[in-house]
């Protein structure tokens, strides 16, 4: 939705008298008048007029036009339209005749540029000179070659050919805005973590994507969308990059990328395609859990502001006396969780390709500020060793009544970026961006993206990625890295370390890392199996006891017209055993309505 002052283009320019026809040049015979075209006024017929003459005498000629309605005349979005609206009913002057060089290429009077500023602000280089022109090239002649020594439009030239950076791989499309953080309960007994202690309040950046599209796809595809935190705490920067979901598809990383690729697009004609998501799925009996959220309602929000962001994985606190604990971190939003239908996401894709990034921009630009309250479930240490499943599989959830949620805070988002680019688009976040009393767990997953988050925006952003504006923690950096492409900190002397010539030292104690106990013998082996180990039971679960009938039958239409969308043979077959060992009752359902469909 765009915005207006409430200004027309006649409240923004005085009007000026119109100016007189030009009086007839030698005798020659009525030019017939112009047959209109689209909504433009046809124009009035002129005497007699020596054209010929009139060309040769290269003083330009005026020809009055009919009168033209106001609400054609846009200056401010057409520049080459006169500034300077005419009273209603005049015509409008068009000069006919030879350009000088150094005109505008335009026809007609010329804007009064910076006559409606507020503020005189003048054009520069990159470099900070004064720049000559944003509309001419310098040539030779008005008509002739363009020089090689006009600096500027070579500077124009190669920094729009270099606009463009790598995308991420997953979550390329997405938006966010600044906020703050804020504790409202007590939670110091479980971490020492400064940004977690009683009234503190802490910048943050958010940023909410889809996973498989790409930059300029539609926000409202079925898919899982990210949840990414950065707070800029007094120990330094605390990253959390979850999702709307609890879980996961896989839980080992050696899956990951091949389920990237499952769901983005085909080699030969770059499609999407369901039967290869359906393929991975049906082979990969863990993913059953995520699947059935993202067929549900929660695989397309309503809005960004409608949705709940998750850890997914289990993270550690250490409090002040040492002791460790397992998290899991709930941001539960305060605007309720809604959902779009299959139907209307569809529709939204086409009319408004950018619809969740639009709501959220707007909904901040009109003082209607979204929130989210943060949430844990918090396991002591010594439980994980014993619990009836693996607590740090992806794929899994706690239940509530084993480890309850705990108020921690509120998140408030309340300050949309001026600039999208380097923002949004350069933000980087990544879980090994953790602070004292916060710390990771033994999940292969979390483990794993500890490195390949930060390796991805190495490749993205360069080396010093960290030095971006938006990446920079608030506080002091007394780090040993140095040099690099685009280095923009000074490292100072000395570079090395130990050193003797009072360089920055290590202080264990400050950093306070987490650490378990752990031993074995080197494997290639999915994790131990416990008791409660299956990859079905949590996903029936969440069909049978947490979802009520309605949105059960949402996600039976969900799941049907997307498997009827492409899936053949013998995918076909594994998706309906894939649902029954979900729930019994809903493969029946799923296998008779795509039948049905295909009849």
């Amino acid at each position: 939705m765009t915005r207006s002052s409430g200004n027309t283009a006649a409240d923004l320019v005085a009007p000026v008298a119109p100016v007189a026809p030009v009086a007839p040049v030698g005798p020659v015979g009525p030019v017939a008048p112009l047959a209109p075209v689209g909504l433009v006024a046809p124009l009035a017929p002129v005497g007699p007029v020596d054209l010929a003459q009139v060309l040769d005498s290269r003083r330009p000629a005026r020809v009055a036009l009919a009168p033209v309605p106001r609400q054609l005349l846009v200056p401010d979005l057409c520049p080459e339209l006169p500034s300077a609206l005419p009273p209603e009913g005049a015509g409008l002057s068009v000069v006919m005749g030879q350009r000088l060089a150094g005109t505008r290429s335009s026809v007609g009077p010329q804007p009064q540029r910076g006559a409606q500023k507020m503020t005189e602000k003048f054009l520069t280089t990159d470099a900070g000179a004064p720049a000559p022109s944003f509309e001419h090239s310098l040539t030779v002649g008005s008509d002739g070659p363009i020089l090689l020594q006009d600096h500027y439009l070579i500077e124009q030239m190669a920094n729009f050919n270099r606009e463009r950076i790598p995308e991420r791989q997953p979550h390329a499309k997405g938006g966010g805005a600044f906020g703050a953080f804020e504790v409202t309960r007590d939670v110091s007994q479980f971490t020492r973590a400064a940004f977690l202690q009683p009234g503190a309040k802490t910048e943050m950046v958010a940023r909410f994507s889809t996973v498989a599209g790409e930059r300029g796809s539609p926000d409202t595809w079925r898919d899982p969308r990210g949840f990414a935190l950065k707070f800029y705490t007094s120990e330094g920067n605390f990253d959390m990059v979850g999702n709307n979901t609890p879980v996961f598809f896989v839980r080992d990383p050696m899956k990951f990328q091949n389920f990237i690729r499952s769901q983005k697009r085909m080699a030969a004609n770059n499609l999407r395609d369901h039967n290869m998501q359906w393929d991975f799925w049906t082979l990969c009996p863990e993913s059953a859990h995520q699947v059935a959220y993202l067929m549900g309602d929660r695989g397309i929000p309503k809005t960004w502001r409608n949705m709940n962001g998750y850890s997914s994985h289990t993270y550690s606190w250490l409090n002040a006396a040492g002791e460790l604990f397992w998290v899991k971190y709930h941001f539960k939003t305060d605007q309720g969780i809604d959902y779009l239908s299959q139907e209307d996401a569809d529709r939204l894709a086409g009319e408004d390709g950018d619809y969740h990034q639009r709501d959220l921009f707007n909904s901040i630009e009109d003082g209607d500020f979204p929130s989210w309250t943060l949430h844990v479930q918090i396991m002591p240490f010594e439980d994980a060793k014993t619990y009836r499943f693996n607590p740090f599989d992806l794929t899994k959830v706690w239940p509530h009544s084993d480890y309850p949620l705990h108020e921690v805070g509120r998140m408030t988002l309340n300050r949309n970026v001026v600039d999208y680019h380097a923002q949004m688009e350069q933000a980087a976040f990544e879980p090994n961006n953790i602070v004292s009393g916060t710390g990771l767990s033994p999940d292969k997953m979390l483990l794993a993206r500890g490195f390949s988050y930060s390796d991805a925006h190495r490749h993205r952003l360069g080396v010093n990625y960290r030095q971006i504006p938006v990446n920079e923690p608030h506080v002091e950096v007394n780090a040993y890295s140095k040099d690099g492409a685009m280095r923009i900190r000074n490292a100072p002397d000395p570079v090395y370390a130990p050193n003797s010539m009072g360089g920055p030292e290590a202080d264990p104690a400050r950093a306070a890392e987490v650490h378990w106990v752990c031993d074995g013998d080197m494997v290639r082996s999915a994790y131990a199996l416990r008791p409660d180990d299956d990859d079905w039971g949590q996903a029936g679960t969440l069909v049978r006891e947490v979802l009520d009938d309605a949105a059960r039958d949402r996600l039976v239409h969900n799941i049907i017209g997307h498997v009827s969308d492409g899936v053949k043979e013998p995918v076909l077959s594994r998706v309906f055993e894939y649902w029954r060992n979900v729930d019994a009752d809903l493969g029946e359902k799923v296998e008779e309505g795509v039948r049905g469909k295909a009849e």
